[in-house]
């Protein structure tokens, strides 16, 4: 009994003591094209958000959020490096808007959040 009592002490230990660092369990956004350039008045552009993990794209939505909580489906496409999303926003009005975002990380864990812009000139 003691010899077992004390394996399960050393394994607990064990465990309690292994790294995490290497794990990520969600998709974080770690940069975003919306903050290192403004978006201008009635102009298309292509918004690039960079993610700390691979996206299944194919199964991640991206909606845009307007005045009103008016949802717009946005068409996305996975950037030329893993952990990008490409998403092609639409002319827009002088105004405050917000991208709504759930996507799947290779990984398998779900993460939806927003991200608020500004349109003005």
């Amino acid at each position: 009994m003691r010899l077992r009592i004390d394996t399960v002490t050393i394994l607990l230990f064990a465990v309690l003591l292994c790294p995490a660092a290497g794990v990520h369990a969600h998709a974080v956004v770690t940069g975003s094209s919306l903050h290192d350039q403004p978006v201008k008045p009635h102009a298309a552009i292509q918004v690039l958000l960079r993610f700390n993990s691979g996206i299944e794209v194919g199964l991640s939505r991206v909606f845009l959020v307007s005045k009103g909580d008016v949802y717009q489906p946005l068409t996305i496409r996975a950037g030329a490096k893993p952990g990008q999303l490409l998403i092609d926003l639409p002319p827009l009005a002088e105004g405050d808007y917000a991208l709504k975002y759930r996507v799947l990380a290779a990984d398998g864990h779900l993460t939806e959040s927003v991200i608020r812009f500004h349109v003005a000139r």
